[in-house]
């Protein structure tokens, strides 16, 4: 395709229409738009502001290993402002996100990740054991309750007490707040983004924040009167870390990287986790499969050895590829002209990396719409097919430990337990706030785990 001027093809409609269907029908939404214009169409926007899709791995790929320098991410990003904070990661740009990205990089690999193995694996026990086997329970409930919990032990280094208890109930709170259906309309309709006292949408999400905001402030003024150097929670080590003029992290950016981290690393795990546990039980030979995997490592295996295991990792990816919890990446917009694809991108068009559409092309994903673990055995993706955490210098920092807390939760629990869904009717995938998750209200019922002719691992 020779460069051109024009973007392309894409819908013209009026953007509250358009916006009621993106946040009532996001899997339609793009599949709807991509079945009439193609692999890259134009969302026109009213003001000149217009939103361009990618999909394909050629396009995705010129997008991640462009100079940064053409695209600016806060702007684009800018609706998660009022959660995150300014000095967030996320809406970083420049040599601020760089370096902020190198400091924050290190807890989330390597030996120190591998350390918070056990945590993981107490805490989805502790979870795991309230449950009633035979009663229907909130799958989404549990495993965000998991995810929280490891979070405040990983991140902030709060076991128990009243502040552990403080900052969950929140967090929980303004989570469940922000991803109802009538703020989710607020989130993107911004003259509905009103505080009106704590009894309106808008109002209750402020004055959750300032709560929480109060809580980390305390916690990080203790923390940094503490004796204690050998504490190995995130927290701790962000506090001690440097940046290159020997300066540390002010408050306000520890504030805004632990929100950004509990919102990031909280509630994508509770639905990825949600999602798996939904396939295995809609197929039966995956379970299987996956048991007699486990069963392979013998008694108390080390968590490091189960985040090894093929096909739970396969399980895991599959799980990744089919409903993304994030359907886009991060939105880019365009600094200075750019070429992708043939179509020379003007300043001020919003780059959409269309994670979604990419993990559905039927040429890369046969049967696309099919749950199969088996492909990621069968072949391995490029980073511009298979795209969960996003790509580029935007790739999501905590991937690795997002996949390994995954694992050990799935073995923990599949080892102990057979979970099914009360209603054996499909489910479909829905907006919580920014993300994809399974319906709220879904129940699964808990069993024993029936012995097999091998010892049942117990991790």
């Amino acid at each position: 395709m020779t460069a051109n001027n024009n973007l392309p093809d894409g819908p013209r409609m009026q953007r509250w229409l358009r916006l009621v269907k993106f946040i009532t029908q996001p899997v339609k939404y793009v599949e709807d738009f991509a079945k009439i214009y193609g692999d890259a169409f134009t969302v026109w926007g009213s003001r000149g502001t217009h939103m361009v899709y990618f999909s394909q791995p050629q396009a995705l790929e010129q997008i991640f290993s462009a100079d940064p320098s053409h695209f600016e991410i806060g702007r684009g990003n800018g609706g998660l402002r009022f959660l995150l904070g300014d000095n967030s990661l996320i809406l970083l740009d420049g040599d601020r996100h760089k370096r902020q990205r190198q400091l924050l990089s290190p807890p989330f690999h390597g030996d120190r990740m591998r350390a918070y193995g056990q945590d993981i694996s107490e805490i989805t026990q502790q979870i795991s054991d309230e449950w009633n086997i035979g009663k229907p329970f909130n799958i989404r409930r549990s495993m965000q309750e998991i995810t929280l919990r490891v979070i405040l032990r990983v991140v902030f280094g709060l076991n128990e007490g009243e502040r552990f208890q403080e900052l969950q109930q929140l967090l929980t709170s303004v989570l469940d707040q922000i991803g109802s259906p009538l703020t989710t309309m607020t989130l993107f309709f911004g003259f509905l983004q009103k505080d009106l006292g704590v009894w309106s949408p808008w109002g209750k999400i402020m004055y959750l924040l300032q709560q929480i905001d109060q809580l980390i402030y305390t916690l990080i003024a203790e923390r940094r009167l503490e004796s204690n150097q050998n504490r190995q929670d995130i927290l701790s080590l962000m506090m001690s870390a440097r940046y290159d003029d020997g300066q540390p992290m002010s408050d306000v950016e520890l504030r805004d990287e632990l929100m950004t981290l509990l919102v990031a690393g909280h509630e994508t795990t509770a639905s990825a986790l949600t999602w798996a546990f939904y396939w295995i039980d809609q197929l039966p030979e995956v379970r299987e499969k996956l048991l007699k995997e486990l069963e392979s490592l013998g008694v108390n295996p080390d968590p490091s050895n189960i985040a090894k295991l093929p096909y739970l990792t396969a399980v895991c990816q599959e799980t990744l590829r089919i409903y993304p919890i994030v359907m886009n990446g991060v939105a880019r917009i365009v600094k200075s002209p750019i070429e992708i694809m043939g179509y020379n991108l003007p300043t001020g068009t919003i780059i959409i990396p269309s994670i979604y559409l990419a993990h559905h092309r039927e040429e890369v994903y046969p049967n696309s719409q099919q749950f199969r673990p088996e492909r990621f055995l069968e072949r391995q993706f490029s980073p511009y097919e298979y795209l969960p955490f996003g790509g580029g210098n935007r790739r999501c920092i905590g991937l690795a430990f997002a996949q390994y807390e995954m694992k050990i939760v799935l073995a923990k629990i599949l080892s102990h337990f057979q979970i099914s869904l009360a209603n054996q009717h499909p489910v479909r995938p829905v907006r919580r706030g920014f993300t994809l998750a399974t319906p709220a209200g879904m129940q699964m019922i808990p069993k024993l785990k029936v012995k097999r002719a091998t010892q049942p691992v117990a991790v």
